[in-house]
């Protein structure tokens, strides 16, 4: 008994296969999009040359991250209601602050 990738031509099944790979593994991937969207209305920022400010105004907690200009990745950082943290400011490269987004924290390890 033959299998239909047997009959196939080899270029046409090594494509076959490679293109069912690259679907499913696509398929599988969550969408950065989809975990990173823009934070609530709620959570504020106010910018300086040293620092930004983030003001977690809503009533429950937001793990939060700031975009900046230049791309430059901030650290994810949970802020529950009422509580602010502060990020890198906009220094003398003038790397303001686009947007703020939601984001995943990372998890803690504890040591033994």
């Amino acid at each position: 008994m033959t299998s239909r990738l047997q009959r196939m031509p080899r270029p046409t099944a090594l494509a076959l296969a490679t293109a069912t790979g690259l679907l499913t593994a696509l398929a599988a991937a969550p969408s950065a999009s989809a975990s990173e969207a823009p934070a609530p209305e709620c959570v504020e920022y106010h910018q300086g040359w040293r620092y930004t400010d983030v003001v977690n105004g809503c009533a429950v907690s937001v793990a939060v991250t700031v975009e900046y200009t230049n791309g430059q990745e901030a650290p994810c950082r949970v802020l529950g209601p009422g509580e602010w943290g502060a990020f890198a400011g906009y220094g003398t490269n003038g790397n303001y602050v686009t947007a703020l987004r939601t984001c995943a924290p990372s998890p803690v390890i504890s040591g033994t």
